[in-house]
């Protein structure tokens, strides 16, 4: 359980990264996407098949052969975090890193909500209030300032994305082995995005198509470490931990990713009194959380 819980908040730490790295990064946040999951493809691909790895699912099955209809479930997981992630990308450009990570802090909030409904299991009380301190705390730190608005929106339309895909990859997950169900996620966003590019297009333009100069090893390392590795290590957990505690966890990762803002983005502008007890307020959320699930599993 221990080791469950510290790749848990390894997790977390190496998700703080993304925000900054979508500022930095100068591309529209459709096309940012579009190369985060077609370079994260490849690199899975090279390594699963060129490479010959092999291994076997819980059901003894190779690994190297998928039913249509597996393909399709884990490609339409792959499209929820696709559009989880224009959806938070756009937010940061929109405002600003802090803007994005802690809407992002909603997740746990939407997880409350949807699993109950989509798993067909009792609605938690205990779960819905710990919720409650998280939206409680991102109230404090902004007030919901108005210059934000669009980037709140889309902050928000984010973290119910990812809820959905927390939910629907725990449940998929759970017949596949992670590192090929991370390809055919990457596989399945990257051809729903492709699809919709063009359409996207029509509303809000995407300019450059590709990066220039630094945006190069900004990617390299989003790609590798925040979703590869990032990726990784999130299929591993939600195997072992309920998707609402790793959701509720996640509300950490405003935390480390404001902490890097501050001092690349100087938004050490927005910190403020009501911004230290939001702060405190969501990781007393995650403590509570992570408390009550490790007494209820001694039980069991």
């Amino acid at each position: 359980m221990k080791k469950d819980y510290f790749l848990l908040h390894l997790s977390v730490f190496i998700a703080g990264f993304t925000g900054v790295l979508g500022r930095l990064i100068t591309l529209d946040s459709a096309i940012l996407v579009w190369w985060r999951m077609a370079a994260a493809a490849v690199i899975m691909w090279i390594y699963l098949r060129v490479l010959k790895w092999r291994g076997t699912d819980t059901r003894g099955v190779s690994l190297q052969r998928f039913k249509f209809r597996d393909v399709l479930q884990m490609g339409g997981v792959g499209m929820l975090l696709c559009l989880h992630w224009v959806f938070f990308y756009a937010s940061i450009k929109a405002s600003n890193v802090s803007i994005g990570v802690v809407c992002f802090s909603l997740v746990g909030f939407f997880t409350a909500l949807f699993e109950p409904i989509i798993n067909k299991h009792r609605f938690s009380a205990r779960e819905f209030l710990f919720s409650l301190l998280t939206i409680l705390g991102i109230y404090l730190i902004f007030h919901f300032d108005s210059r934000y608005r669009l980037g709140i929106v889309l902050g928000v339309v984010s973290s119910a994305l990812y809820a959905l895909f927390a939910i629907a990859n725990q449940r998929v997950g759970k017949h596949y082995e992670a590192k090929n169900m991370l390809l055919w996620e990457m596989v399945g966003g990257l051809m729903g995005l492709t699809c919709l590019i063009p359409i996207y297009n029509m509303f809000i333009p995407v300019g450059r198509l590709y990066p220039v100069g630094m945006d190069y090893p900004y990617l390299a390392f989003m790609v590798v470490v925040c979703t590869i590795g990032l990726c990784l290590l999130q299929i591993i957990v939600l195997q072992k931990i309920p998707a609402f505690t790793v959701n509720l966890t996640y509300n950490l990762e405003p935390v480390y990713s404001i902490i890097l803002s501050m001092f690349i983005f100087s938004e050490y502008k927005e910190l403020n009194f009501s911004f230290c007890i939001g702060i405190a307020l969501i990781i007393i959320s995650v403590v509570l959380q992570t408390w009550s699930e490790i007494k209820r599993r001694q039980k069991v």
